[in-house]
């Protein structure tokens, strides 16, 4: 079989024109294939050619890729441009500083962001996307990626379409193409040969295309193009790439910000003040970048990956994948969980509990017809099809293989029914039709009852409605059957559904889970309001709700929610907690009239009318076994449909927002206080109060403190409510934790100014200390100024390595919270070295002096002060309920 080739320049729109108007033989032909399909060989030899089926954003990075990206970092060059800088002044410790700062930032974020791909990619690798394709005549499963040009593949409802194609064949088939075209409502598809010219490609009516999904019906089509080559992979991204920032990005973006702006007030503030009364520019402009560089908070990007990458990977051991990291905070943030009925609620386990006639006595002949349509149906065989498969022995009874399916007309969310055409051994041909009961009621112009037909009598039709919700009441799914002898005709449509004969009824139980009152009761005692959006009717609904806990004293239909306009809606949400007879965008509208409300809103659907609300929501939450729109749709996959599940994946998701929350808090606050410390230093002092490699240093040990706070625990009163991103509760915390640090700052001033005299340099002996400072001219002025460096550079670090463990937690530090063994290890670290740094072998090349011993029992008692008045501010702030 010759291999398909593409000529060269053709666009993707001509590509697919070209196939719209040709005969299926001929493109068959072009392409290489047939209508069994293509071999395994030649799928492997074309996928070598044409490369997976996958768009060019959803390629892996390299590590090479991934290395650039933490080298083209803002920081990472403006650490190169200093560097260069200080070589070039012949300040080569500073310069040598700042390239092993560089280093360890770029070669850090490369192995943390590295794991964090790999992390994320062996769970997206758990969750599989894949098409019915005919390969050597044999229809298989087969992952989406492996699709090749000439693949024939089956469609049916639910089922994302795999690449751009052409149909070959079609039944009642409607495409849901809002991905690219933003239409709303699902356009009909054939398989007839479309030749009209200067007409887009998408408007060809035998046409479908990567990234769109199928709503109804069923199809046989031969791809054309895939991956990068396809219309998808030119002109547009991923319906699940399309999702805007969540809060929790808007909010990382808006302190990124707010630490540039304090930068560019700070920076020239700093350089003019030092310039003025220092009268040596080149030390102030060298000092001024350090503290621009101590200003950035380099290490966010990082902490976020890694907090991200771990919560991952937290929340895959609870059973919940996670596809958008991102996404993580908005799960944490999530107040409303919108869900489905069937299998959150309920065991997902139906049972065919009765199969009757009119008048509710056992019918075996409705059990076999709704047998030969849930046999013969081509399309999704839900759970209640499947309870109806159960009885296997009909299968023998029926001589299931003597009979034949003429036609089918699949079901869609109109209608809400469907039927398939059967040929019985007698050769005699009958459509037999099941949906809900009112609308297979309304087309039925007779009934059947003991083998006789008689008329379908108003007053009966009424008695039949009220049969039907005495079993809903009682918790019953029901599903009506109906028959119409048919004529010699082989194709048949949605106009044949009519003059039915009413055969009877099925009755399904699906018991609610044992579980669901304690998931339910769960979720609200952490702050999350489960409600109910079903596609069932209320009075099935309102049983299973009363019976797990769920208010459902009044239930908004889908005929109400039509009716109201969206300021309506909006109060209407507040007030409801159960919502039924929905359709795909009732649910859609309801879940952004709780958004607009200000809600965080979590959407729970496993089938195709769930696509759009899960789209829509904050975070969208899918089952394994889900149809394929529902799992590309959603952000997160839960590997058991099970509410308990997703209460452990929730307080994962507010672990990961609250560690990454204190690396924020830390950074500001700790950024506010120095702006105030060095503004007041430079202009009080004859000597910038700390050198510029100083400022690096600590800088960098600092940074090292902060590396294992995304594995720090986590107390239960930090994830009892829904965590939100809240930049006024920050900014609160910024305002009154941020100056307590300069208080001790400036009690440390005051201590090496008077009390060990930096102010008198004539009173300090220089002697052997100060000779150690090579080429120095006045050496008793420049141990002065090494001796304040030395204090200052000492009782920064420590307080701010220290004071973590106060920020970290709600309650009373080392005490009722202890930090993760990881976090402690680097606080006792980074706080050894900076006490043994003045007397160690780099303390002349960092210009350090050592401490005297007068100077260590005042620095215990500002580690004492500043912990104990941060923890009463905290806990003043905490009673005022503003952190």
């Amino acid at each position: 079989m010759a291999a398909v080739k593409y000529p060269d320049g053709q666009s993707v729109s001509d590509l697919m024109r070209d196939a719209a108007t040709k005969d299926i033989a001929e493109l068959l032909q072009r392409l290489g294939t047939s209508p069994a399909g293509l071999g395994d060989e030649e799928a492997l030899e074309r996928l070598e050619v044409f490369g997976p089926n996958e768009v060019a954003q959803e390629a892996k990075h390299t590590w090479l890729r991934r290395l650039w990206t933490a080298t083209r970092n803002p920081l990472v060059i403006l650490l190169t441009v200093l560097a260069i800088l200080s070589y070039a002044t012949d300040d080569f410790a500073g310069g040598s500083v700042m390239v092993l700062m560089v280093v360890l930032g770029v070669m850090l974020r490369f192995v943390q962001e590295t794991r964090a791909d790999n992390a994320a990619a062996k769970l997206k690798a758990m969750i599989s996307v894949t098409a019915t394709v005919l390969r050597n005549g044999q229809p298989r499963e087969v992952p989406l990626k492996d699709l090749v040009p000439g693949d024939v593949v089956k469609l049916s409802a639910g089922d994302m379409i795999p690449g751009d194609l052409r149909l070959m064949a079609s039944k009642d088939l409607f495409i849901i193409q809002a991905t690219l075209t933003g239409e709303s409502m699902p356009v009909e598809k054939t398989d007839t040969r479309d030749s009209r010219p200067n007409v887009s490609p998408i408007e060809h009516t035998n046409l479908c295309f990567l990234g769109t999904s199928v709503e109804s019906g069923a199809a046989t089509g031969v791809i054309v193009a895939t991956g990068a080559q396809t219309y998808f992979g030119k002109v547009a991204t991923s319906l699940t790439g399309q999702h805007a920032d969540t809060a929790f990005e808007r909010g990382v973006g808006k302190f990124t910000w707010l630490m540039l702006r304090f930068m560019l007030i700070m920076v020239p503030l700093v350089f003019f003040i030092n310039g003025l009364t220092k009268h040596d520019w080149k030390e102030a402009f060298f000092f001024a970048l350090a503290v621009a560089v101590g200003l950035t908070p380099e290490m966010l990007p990082m902490i976020v990956s890694v907090c991200l990458s771990k919560g991952a990977l937290a929340m895959a051991k609870k059973k919940v994948i996670v596809k958008r990291l991102n996404s993580i905070q908005n799960f944490g943030a999530m107040d409303v969980l919108c869900t489905d009925k069937t299998g959150t609620l309920t065991l997902d386990h139906v049972i065919l509990e009765l199969h009757c006639d009119v008048f509710k006595n056992e019918s075996e002949p409705v059990l076999r017809e709704a047998y030969l349509i849930s046999h013969f149906q081509t399309g999704l065989k839900n759970v209640l099809d499947r309870a109806v498969l159960k009885y296997k022995e009909l299968h023998q009874e029926l001589c299931i293989d003597k009979y034949k399916m003429v036609d089918e007309i699949p079901f869609d969310f109109s209608r809400r029914m469907m039927s398939v055409a059967v040929e019985g051994p007698d050769g005699e041909r009958q459509l037999l039709t099941k949906g809900a009961p009112e609308a297979v009621f309304a087309r039925c112009t007779h009934f059947e009852s003991d083998g006789e037909i008689f008329p379908m009598e108003p007053i009966l039709a009424g008695d039949l409605v009220e049969q039907v919700n005495d079993l809903s009441e009682d918790g019953f799914r029901v599903l009506a059957i109906a028959t119409k002898k048919l004529g010699a005709q082989n194709t048949f449509s949605k106009t044949d559904e009519c003059d039915l004969v009413l055969a009877g009824y099925l009755a399904f139980l699906d018991p609610p889970k044992e579980t669901a009152i304690k998931a339910i009761e769960a979720l609200r005692q952490h702050g999350v309001t489960v409600k109910v959006l079903t596609g069932d009717n209320d009075l099935v609904t309102r049983k299973v709700c009363s019976e797990v806990g769920i208010h459902a004293e009044k239930i908004l239909l889908g005929s109400q929610v039509e009716a109201l306009t969206d300021p309506q809606l909006a109060e209407a949400v507040e007030a409801m907690d159960v919502f039924a007879r929905l359709s795909p965008a009732h649910k859609k509208r309801i879940v952004q009239a709780l958004q607009k409300n200000g809600h965080v809103v979590g959407f729970m659907g496993d089938g195709i009318n769930d696509a759009p609300a899960l789209h829509a929501a904050d975070v969208g939450i899918s089952v394994d076994n889900a149809v394929d729109i529902a799992k590309e749709s959603a952000d997160m996959i839960l590997l058991e449909k099970n509410l308990m599940v997703l209460e452990a994946g929730v307080l994962e998701g507010r672990k990961v927002f609250v560690n990454i929350l204190k690396y924020i808090r830390m950074g500001a606050s700790s950024n506010f206080g120095n702006m105030f410390s060095v503004i007041g230093a430079s202009a009080w002092f004859p000597f910038v109060p700390m050198l510029p490699i100083q400022v690096l240093t600590n800088n960098l040990l600092y940074d090292f403190s902060q590396v294992p706070i995304p594995t720090d625990n986590v107390g239960l009163q930090q994830i009892t409510k829904p965590r939100p991103w809240n930049i006024g509760e920050i900014a609160k915390f910024i305002v009154f934790i941020g100056p307590i640090s300069s208080i001790f700052d400036y009690t440390t001033y005051c201590l090496m100014w008077f009390y060990f005299k930096c102010s008198n340099a004539a009173l300090l002996p220089a002697g052997e200390l100060a000779a150690r400072f090579v080429g120095i001219t006045n050496p008793d002025k420049t141990y002065a100024a090494a001796l304040f460096h030395t204090g200052w550079f000492v009782e920064s670090l420590m307080t701010q390595t220290l004071i973590i463990h106060v920020i970290r937690t709600n309650l009373l530090p080392f005490i009722q919270s202890r930090a993760s063994w990881q976090l402690t290890m680097t606080t006792l670290l980074i706080m050894g070295i900076g006490a043994v740094l003045p007397y160690s072998p780099l303390a002349s090349w960092l210009g350090f002096v050592p401490l005297p011993w007068q100077f260590w029992p005042f620095l215990l008692l500002t580690l004492v002060c500043y912990v104990a008045l941060t923890q009463l501010v905290k806990t003043w702030l905490l009673k005022k309920r503003w952190v």
